[in-house]
């Protein structure tokens, strides 16, 4: 049957078992959204107050659901509002379809109204992308992005339509989507050697495990192999953070006893990590004594950051299934007890008699279900939810760690509740990148989302302040913010509710009661400014030689 390029893109998201897509229509895109219209009752549009929340809502459906998030942008400034989101899910290798219209073709090159070359400015920053020039080529082009997305590293996907190619017919024939084909690993025999003579083995698992679906395979190998296991801000949950094998987060903000670990391990065992710069610090004293392994599944992460020794290329799931059935159980007693002794040297000590936000996050975790899903916006806030929430499950954290981009918690704590209908979403913020995005708290009343935001307001971008006051003599440049908002009052002037937590006291009732209400709230913390996010890696330093306190 002949159907318009507009009817096209609609039946290709249904074949593709799209239910909810975000975007902000405009007249590029005006056929498409007269489709959407149409098949409502197949996609559910969630307008956003800005193309940017879109991509990140996008983005938080797919990261805390096995399904690709979908938004769709007008041509121009619409187009250009998604590149941050996009990029965002790029540097953590989310599947995600961007769908952008563009002006006709025989506009383009024309510095058109609200042209822009939306195909050249993502191209560093896609899996893959598409300009569509034949109707004929759209539905293929559709189905195979989808298929990329998803397939081996994912990654975002762009496509970007002409408006006259979503007016022109053409033949379509529904398709069943293809099945993803995992990459299969291939047994390394010099591999399985290094792991069965170590004596002091350590596991740095990446974010690779979370996409690859390994957590539970993670978790079984490094019992097997009785090894610590320390986790990259985008592994976090793929395994239990009161695990007896895990020593938390590694890197510029990890935990003294990963940082130390690395140091003193005889072999690094790296499970879909890419090494990054945050991770390793200085790399030429980066996990002096041992040797490294590499698994991952993109062959171009393998020698890229740090050498290693050798490596298993190959989807993680599959990688550490294989190694379970070719090893027997390990024991490195002197080794756990080594990493036993450094968690009592470095216990985590919370202080009760002033608002601090790591006690803060504690008992949030403590009211919340291991189910809930939390995102983070970027800066110290981000930090530390990954070292002090006591994440259970894998997919419950949501953050943008490559790019690490600022206004991403909101939109992110959006798609995850559409993705997730029946889940609590808990949103921890801070006072400089809420402002960036809260736009979408519009959005989220109008759709009746129950998200919890729980603010850290220490009226400074207080990540760029720790460095000022550690590293610049206290020169506070740009970094103090003085706006006096009562942030009560806006979230309920948009139609939300808000607490103020101003005392450590009022922590318990105030969660209590937010969690009971089914409204947005907004949880305004009132936080010294003098707290700062330690562990602490110092430029061009060792992370063992981390500042403790």
């Amino acid at each position: 049957m002949k159907l318009t390029g507009a009817q096209i893109v609609i039946e290709c998201l249904k074949e593709q078992g799209v239910d909810t897509i975000f975007g902000y229509p405009g007249a590029a895109t005006i056929n498409i959204y007269d489709e959407l219209y149409k098949n409502a009752k197949y996609i559910q549009h969630i307008l956003t107050s800005h193309e940017q929340g879109a991509a990140h809502a996008a983005d938080g459906y797919s990261r805390s659901s096995d399904r690709i998030g979908v938004c769709i942008a007008t041509s121009g400034p619409g187009a250009t509002n998604l590149v941050t989101g996009i990029a965002t899910a790029y540097m953590d290798s989310i599947p995600m379809v961007a769908i952008t219209g563009n002006v006709d073709i025989n506009k383009l090159g024309k510095d058109s109204f609200q042209e822009v070359d939306i195909f050249g400015i993502t191209m560093p920053i896609t899996k893959h992308n598409y300009m569509i020039k034949d109707v004929n080529d759209l539905a293929p082009a559709i189905r195979e992005a989808f298929l990329i997305a998803k397939s081996g590293r994912p990654g975002p996907v762009l496509i970007d339509i002409p408006k006259n190619i979503t007016a022109e017919l053409a033949e379509f024939e529904r398709e069943e989507p293809k099945e993803i084909v995992r990459v299969e690993s291939k047994m390394n025999e010099k591999v399985l050697e290094l792991i069965k003579n170590a004596k002091r083995p350590m596991i740095y698992a990446g974010g690779g495990v979370k996409l690859a679906r390994a957590s539970e395979e993670l978790i079984a190998f490094a019992e097997m192999i009785s090894a610590p296991v320390a986790c990259s801000l985008m592994s976090i949950g793929s395994i239990p953070t009161d695990h007896k094998l895990y020593t938390g987060m590694v890197g510029m903000h990890g935990t003294m006893v990963s940082n130390t670990a690395f140091n003193r391990c005889d072999l690094l065992i790296c499970i879909g990590a890419r090494f990054s710069d945050r991770v390793v610090g200085n790399e030429n004293h980066f996990v002096e004594a041992g040797k490294i392994i590499h698994f991952d599944i993109d062959p171009a992460e393998i020698n890229k950051n740090i050498l290693v020794d050798d490596c298993i290329i190959g989807d993680v799931k599959n990688t550490l299934a294989m190694l379970l059935e070719c090893l027997t159980k390990q024991q490195h007693t002197d080794w756990l007890e080594e990493i036993n002794k450094l968690k009592t040297q470095f216990k985590i000590t919370y202080d009760r008699n002033q608002i601090n936000v790591p006690y803060l996050l504690k008992k949030i975790g403590e009211h919340a279900g291991e189910e809930d899903i939390v995102s983070t916006d970027v800066g110290q806030h981000q930090m530390w939810t990954a070292q002090h929430y006591p994440f259970k499950k894998p997919y419950k954290l949501l953050t943008s760690g490559g790019l690490g981009t600022m206004g991403y918690g909101l939109g992110a704590a959006m798609g995850a509740q559409f993705a997730n209908k029946d889940n609590r979403i808990i949103m921890i913020t801070g006072d400089g990148s809420f402002k960036m995005n809260f736009n979408e708290i519009v959005t989220s009343v109008r759709h009746k989302l129950p998200i919890k935001i729980f603010l850290m307001n220490n009226h400074t971008l207080g990540m760029v302040r720790q460095w000022q006051d550690l590293f610049y003599d206290q020169r506070f440049a740009a970094t103090t913010l003085e706006d006096d908002i009562d942030y009560v009052q806006f979230a309920r002037s948009l139609g939300g509710e808000g607490y103020t937590i101003d005392h450590i006291s009022e922590i318990d009732a105030v969660i209590e009661e937010a969690f009971s209400n089914d409204k947005l709230c907004l949880i305004h913390c009132n936080v010294p400014q003098s707290q700062f996010v330690y562990p602490m890696v110092p430029p061009g330093k060792a992370i063992h030689e981390a500042i403790w306190e």
